[in-house]
């Protein structure tokens, strides 16, 4: 029998009050993607992998302890820095266990394209909101390669079974998707002969930079990448930067509170994940990069955000991918925008933790703010901001997105069902608190 095991602690409530203005320096987490990978590669690799700046969220953690469970000796997480001992690719150990991922879907996408190539059964489950999550994308590339797998009506629980011979495919996503294709490159890692991936528009290629940092050939050719099946990896030391997609609450934040100055240190500026920097510039946010460096394969900087009036823009299409997980909070930008933005092209926002689009399009209409829904995107008519009770539907980032929102509220505003902010940014509260938002949080 498959158990799902429902959120804990999932009556968490955030007050925000009124006002106030971002101000000071700040350093956020370690990005969640990388530290993934970092885990989940330096699993694979001969050798000891070395990892500074990890993310400690349960998203990740699930991650780690999911590793732990194959076998693999991991030392940490100790204030950021974790080592991995890997076994090589075909090192893991079957212990005849679930592994539960929690509300991850980068893991339970990444790992059903890693483990389907083993030669012993896994079933990947998660929480409740996982379990709602469809998975029918990574579904039919991997069963195009050879794979069984069993699922639930297309959700996890996710049984992958053993004895699958892979085959290289060529593959074209319907829609551009970093986890998707990551799942297919792990997979083609134990496929024979070479797996190609083409992306209708380009994604985070955190995946292709690690595995080249660690000696697996990757070619990659505009929007196609292609691997060859049969490799070996070997250890790195792997510094993470700062995630931006953390750090967008707090540039949103400043770009929207008269008399805000923060500079954010140490954030992660990989070009597919810039999106956010570019479409707030486009509306008139005041955004400096500087310090600019390259750590490994991944370019950094120091982001300073002052406030600047905002104007609504049509966001264009070719910047969606690269700031798909930042759209709740941009969203809050418009709100905040003189006249109308509008997105399109983003379908992917309403099978993310939640659907994304309707919930922040319920929130916005609670807080008077004009919105209207399209399929694959939004209408938002920039005003004033007013107060009242929103739900976050257990979605991390929209639970973020409307705390910030209160920096030019009329009044408190209550964000219910935050509990899952733990799966990327345990410490948001208090890092908001420092820098100026005047939010609390409370049980119930």
């Amino acid at each position: 029998m498959w158990v799902v095991r429902l959120n804990k602690d999932s009556d968490k409530t955030y007050i925000v009050n009124p006002g106030g203005k971002l101000f000071g320096q700040l350093l956020v987490s370690g990005d969640k993607s990388i530290s993934h990978r970092s885990i989940i590669l330096g699993s694979i690799a001969e050798g000891i992998t070395n990892v500074s700046g990890f993310l400690e969220c349960e998203d990740t953690l699930f991650t780690l302890a999911a590793f732990r469970s194959l076998g693999v000796k991991i030392e940490g997480p100790i204030d950021g820095k974790v080592s991995v001992h890997g076994v090589g690719i075909n090192g893991f150990k079957c212990t005849g266990q679930y592994i539960y991922l929690g509300n991850s879907g980068t893991a339970i996408r990444l790992l059903s394209g890693l483990l389907v190539g083993h030669n012993f059964e896994s079933v990947l489950i998660g929480d409740l909101s996982l379990s709602r999550r469809p998975m029918g994308r990574i579904i039919e590339p991997l069963v195009n390669m050879g794979a069984s797998i069993d699922s639930s009506g297309g959700c996890p629980p996710l049984k992958l079974n053993f004895g699958n011979r892979l085959t290289g495919i060529s593959y074209t996503l319907p829609v551009a998707s970093a986890q998707v294709k990551s799942c297919i490159l792990l997979a083609g890692i134990y496929a024979k002969g070479i797996t190609t991936i083409i992306e209708p528009t380009p994604t985070r290629d955190h995946t292709e930079l690690m595995l080249q940092s660690m000696g697996y050939n990757v070619h990659i050719n505009g929007n196609m990448v292609s691997i060859e099946g049969g490799g070996g990896l070997v250890s790195a030391n792997i510094d993470i930067p700062a995630d931006i997609s953390s750090a967008t609450f707090f540039i949103v934040g400043a770009a929207i509170a008269e008399g805000s100055d923060i500079t954010l240190q140490h954030v992660g500026i990989n070009p597919r994940r810039t999106g956010v920097i570019n479409i707030l510039r486009l509306m008139g946010a005041n955004i400096l990069l500087f310090n600019e460096l390259l750590i490994g394969e991944e370019l950094v900087a120091d982001i300073r955000v002052r406030y600047a009036s905002l104007k609504g823009i049509d966001i264009p299409e070719d910047q969606v991918p690269s700031a798909i997980d930042e759209f709740p909070a941009i969203f809050i930008a418009a709100a905040c925008a003189n006249g109308r933005t509008v997105l399109t092209g983003a379908g992917e926002l309403r099978v993310k933790e939640s659907d994304r689009i309707q919930a922040m399009v319920e929130g916005l209409n609670i807080l008077d703010i004009d919105v209207l829904p399209i399929p694959s995107g939004v209408v938002i008519y920039g005003g004033s901001i007013g107060c009242g009770e929103v739900e976050s539907y257990g979605d991390h980032r929209i639970a973020m997105s409307f705390a910030i929102a209160g920096l030019r509220s009329r009044g408190i505003i209550r964000v219910n069902n935050c509990a899952n902010v733990s799966t990327s940014f345990p410490n948001f509260v208090s890092m908001a608190s420092k820098v100026g938002l005047d939010i609390h949080e409370i049980d119930g």
